[in-house]
């Protein structure tokens, strides 16, 4: 247990911030989303045009250069990439499209399930079956190729990006889109959400959290450690959410949520099996794209651009429920990646694959 005890902490800071985020202005049971905020950033840098979901979210930005700093002070910042960078950031946006028609990344899932909302707990189900899928495809041999070194300037520029978009964001740039009402409105002042993002950037970045790892490497190897992190997030969660009077246990009229549970779990199988092809869950995309894996930062770019044709085109859940354009595209969603896990694993294919995949 002793070696348990950083990842215990972990996720019990991030359960606090998130709570306290929440407490300050962002939605309920939306502390930390990664799929939502990503969201939010496409809108408000008009990759989509859904009036309530815009705004730059410093949480993400906090994330980045959290992993970022520490990565750099630590020694721990290698530029690396070229691992199927184009299949990488098809199988970013298909795991948006899903957390969008669940409504919310694994990391929300929890916070979801900690605020009593029982759509999420089908929505875990979802996620632990899509894991189990990915992880027969990795036991027949997936992989996406072994990544190369880079120049360090490769990696610096995610990073960078990200404090532009923070200091365009502080200026008050007239060319971002901000929401007025819905979730996009509610948010925590933005300096504390930097400093909440740092935070739990930085400590994701020591202890590896990644809320698939833990379910993945449960089943693999039996591994309990990353599943501690997530435990410690729910338990730390619900105390705060009782303590607040936030806490509602039901699935009817629950925060940023829908009642169709079909598509909760649909929604999050193709987030879970999607992410294990990745190496690890949006949030870990986000650590590792700040300690200069450029692999990890073309999957966000797929995440933005997923969630940008999400609501052009309709894919995305609203709190009425599933749209008829997102359950077409659940099934699509689930084809693509049923052939990218075919299509990359030497149980189905004549090409022996020179690497295995990075986490």
């Amino acid at each position: 247990m002793k070696e348990k005890r950083g990842i215990i902490l972990t996720g019990a800071i991030i359960g606090i911030i998130a709570v306290l985020l929440v407490k300050f202005g962002n939605p309920k049971n939306m502390g930390f989303c990664i799929a939502c905020f990503i969201r939010d950033i496409a809108g408000g840098i008009g990759l989509h045009s859904a009036p309530i979901v815009q705004y730059i979210r410093p949480e993400v930005i906090g994330l980045v250069l959290g992993s970022f700093i520490i990565s750099i002070t630590s020694k721990e910042f290698k530029t690396k990439g070229g691992s199927s960078p184009f299949t990488r950031f098809i199988l970013g946006m298909v795991v948006m499209i899903g957390a969008l028609v669940f409504l919310g990344c694994p990391l929300r899932m929890i916070l979801r399930i900690a605020g009593g909302d029982l759509n999420a707990v089908v929505g875990l189900a979802g996620f632990v079956v899509g894991i189990f899928i990915g992880i027969q495809f990795l036991n027949k041999g997936f992989s996406l190729r072994r990544n190369y070194s880079l120049s360090n300037f490769e990696g610096y520029l995610f990073p960078i990006t990200n404090l532009l978009l923070f200091i365009l964001l502080v200026a008050g740039f007239s060319m971002l889109h901000f929401s007025t009402e819905g979730p996009g409105s509610m948010h925590a002042p933005i300096w504390m959400a930097l400093i909440a993002g740092l935070i739990v950037g930085a400590l994701a970045q020591r202890t590896r959290m990644c809320t698939v790892g833990g379910i993945r490497d449960m089943i693999m190897f039996r591994d309990s450690y990353l599943i501690f992190g997530f435990l410690s997030i729910l338990v730390v969660t619900l105390i705060g959410n009782i303590a607040l009077g936030y806490f509602n246990l039901g699935f009817a009229e629950q925060p940023v949520a829908h009642t169709d549970g079909l598509w909760n779990f649909l929604g999050m199988v193709i987030v879970g099996w999607g992410s294990v092809l990745l190496g690890g869950c949006p949030l870990r995309q986000l650590i590792l794209a700040g300690e200069g894996n450029t692999d990890s930062a073309i999957t966000v770019m797929g995440y933005l651009v997923g969630a940008a044709i999400a609501h052009n085109f309709g894919l995305a859940s609203s709190t009425a429920g599933a749209s008829a354009n997102g359950k077409v595209a659940v099934f699509i969603c689930l084809a693509v990646v049923l052939a990218i896990s075919v299509a990359n694993c030497e149980a189905f294919s004549k090409v022996k694959s020179p690497g295995k995949a990075n986490n």
